[in-house]
């Protein structure tokens, strides 16, 4: 069937950002707390372990964030201040980001627009955060839809976001293919419903058992 759509996801395969470990580790010690890399490496993982993101409430959100970076930020022994500095972690996340859109993505769009394709996000990030970002690189003016873990309260690589994906840009899974940087969120989500996948592998490392692209340019030459 003909290709009529291609859907992307967001982080590491359109822009890159510092990593959530240095986020934090920035806005922290910009509020004097000195705490190393590797233990907010461990303080996240325990975190996660705590706050389930795909049942996320938009209409919480502050609250859902503040509960979230508190229980991070006491993980990390820090005892002081703890709610105001969660706050402020939420406030403050993308100035400290050092967000930037890679080379390769406009002229990919240009060229997927002018062949008729519509284009889709699919991100695991909440609205608030995608409505900053695609408004800061000024890149919402190439997406026919726009999906986050608040448009339909699950994330990647639940199969109902990327139906509701679909359903938002009225076509079939055969008639669209997704461009992702995880093998289980982008990758193997979209495979189960049907979607070709291509892996977006700018470091090559990856194996050619999956379809790998090392730029999105690469990606018009086979679609």
């Amino acid at each position: 069937m003909t290709l009529k759509a291609v859907m992307f996801d967001l982080g590491l395969t359109l822009i890159r950002t510092a990593s959530f470990p240095e986020i934090y580790k920035l806005i922290l010690a910009s509020f004097d707390v000195q705490v190393s890399v590797n233990a907010i490496v461990e303080a996240l993982k325990e975190t996660e372990k705590e706050f389930d993101v795909s049942t996320y409430d938009e209409n919480k959100r502050q609250e859902f964030w503040t509960n979230y970076n508190a229980a991070l930020i006491k993980k990390l022994g820090v005892t002081e201040n703890v709610v105001f500095l969660a706050s402020q972690i939420d406030e403050l996340w993308w100035r400290f980001s050092h967000v930037e859109i890679f080379d390769d993505v406009e002229p990919t769009f240009s060229e997927l627009k002018s062949r008729g394709l519509k284009i889709g996000l699919v991100s695991n990030g909440f609205q608030k955060d995608l409505d900053h970002v695609l408004s800061e690189l000024d890149l919402k003016k190439w997406f026919d839809s726009v999906v986050c873990i608040d448009s339909c309260n699950c994330a990647k690589p639940n199969k109902e976001i990327f139906l509701y994906a679909l359903d938002r840009l009225q076509t079939n899974p055969n008639e669209t293919v997704f461009v992702g940087n995880s093998i289980e969120q982008d990758y193997d989500g979209a495979l189960a419903v049907g979607i070709r996948p291509f892996l977006i592998d700018r470091e090559n490392k990856h194996s050619s058992q999956y379809n790998t692209i090392s730029s999105l340019t690469e990606l018009l030459k086979i679609i």
